[in-house]
């Protein structure tokens, strides 16, 4: 974790327009730096179907780069996987089929997070 915060919250902010444009559901940005050594934030998003997964993933990665923010890892990149994450060190992104993202319930599990809104960022 760096200790520039302003940077993992544009990226945060990326994720989360590059998510939306692309139509993935139920968004959630949390706040995980008071809690957590991994990450400042978490993005979690879902999608309907395999393809639009693979749409949402490509879309965060395009938008990322082209502000010059490298994928450090990424998971879940082999073709049906319901859950991809992608991470950028301080922020780590979740896409979730639907089903996927009941089963590991990320926001309940972290659910000392704080919760924060696209302009909070």
């Amino acid at each position: 974790m760096t200790d520039n915060k302003s940077t993992s919250k544009k990226i945060a902010k990326i994720a989360y327009s590059a998510l939306s444009s692309k139509k993935g559901e139920d968004i959630q940005i949390l706040d995980i730096s008071q809690i957590s050594m991994i990450a400042d934030y978490f993005v979690i998003a879902s999608g309907s179907n395999i393809s639009q997964l693979e749409a949402l993933r490509d879309n965060v990665e395009e938008m990322l780069e082209k502000e010059g923010y490298k994928l450090k890892n990424a998971e879940g990149m082999r073709r049906g996987s319901g859950w991809i994450l992608l991470d950028y060190q301080d922020v780590v992104i979740h896409i979730f089929s639907n089903d996927d993202r009941q089963f590991y319930d990320l926001e309940r599990i972290w659910g000392d997070a704080i919760n924060i809104s696209e302009e909070e960022l």
